[in-house]
């Protein structure tokens, strides 16, 4: 009967990782909630590493603020802790959506999704709907580019057009023959869901035969995230699902931001 392999294997045992990101990420697991202050002997014994190459690795994790060294030993640093807050935030946003989107896909029968923006990417952080959704390239933590889907440019719209012009110039990645060709394009676009209080469309622009129509969830400042319903392009029809998404944002935003009495999604 062989015996499972040990955290503290030496680095003989099994091939080191070769990559700096790898790496970092074993120094990173080495740490949890019972030991969070570590020895360079504790790190080298928990992560395999040789003691030359953990040295080095750990002076730049601490320059770049994932550690900070005392004469305890080496703790996580600011970096993770504030990417953790973010995290935070998303998983609130996604505990207050989420049945709201649940709720909303069973009355009428199509797929929903809530993601947020990363650079010129959106992230799905849910989605909802049964046999529509299984049909859409959008599992959790999928990436799609922002200026494709309704989700990514309902938020957009929200920026100062000063960013989007920064992010995106000339020709655009093409998804379907849909799919917005230049920044000029897309600019054109956002000023149209501005003027839509907010709502976006993708009209079978990320996935042939598919539409979708998203909003915003803000609070007064650049959204923070964005949700959508979509479905078969037969089956949607913009004049009478922007109500029941706006109506969506707008339950979303209560529950999110129950200080505001007043809401204004665009």
């Amino acid at each position: 009967m062989t015996t499972p392999a040990k955290v503290g294997a030496h680095a003989g045992d099994v091939p080191a990782p070769s990559s700096m990101i790898e790496r970092m990420t074993l120094i990173l697991d080495a740490f949890d909630p019972h030991t969070p202050s570590l020895s360079l002997l504790d790190l080298a014994e928990r992560t395999g590493l040789p003691r030359s190459t953990l040295h080095r690795i750990l002076d730049q994790m601490i320059r770049l603020r994932w550690l900070t060294h005392s004469t305890g030993g080496y703790r996580l640093g600011m970096r993770p802790l504030e990417l953790g807050g973010r995290a935070a935030g998303h998983n609130e946003i996604r505990d207050v959506v989420t049945p709201l989107l649940h709720e909303m896909c069973r009355r009428t029968g199509l797929a929903g999704h809530l993601a947020v923006l990363d650079g010129r990417e959106v992230v799905f952080l849910e989605r909802a709907g049964g046999r529509s959704a299984a049909q859409l390239p959008t599992r959790l933590g999928a990436r799609l580019p922002a200026h494709t889907t309704a989700v990514g440019k309902a938020i957009l719209a929200t920026l100062d057009p000063g960013l989007v012009d920064s992010a995106y110039r000339g020709q655009l990645p093409l998804s379907t023959p849909r799919t917005l060709r230049t920044a000029t394009d897309l600019h054109h676009e956002l000023a149209r869901i501005r003027r839509r209080d907010g709502l976006a469309i993708d009209n079978e622009e990320t996935l042939t035969g598919f539409r979708c129509v998203a909003a915003p969830l803000r609070d007064g400042g650049p959204a923070t995230a964005a949700l959508s319903l979509c479905g078969d392009h037969q089956a949607v029809d913009f004049k009478e699902l922007a109500p029941l998404v706006h109506d969506l944002a707008a339950e979303a935003h209560r529950a999110l931001f129950p200080r505001r009495r007043h809401h204004r999604m665009g």
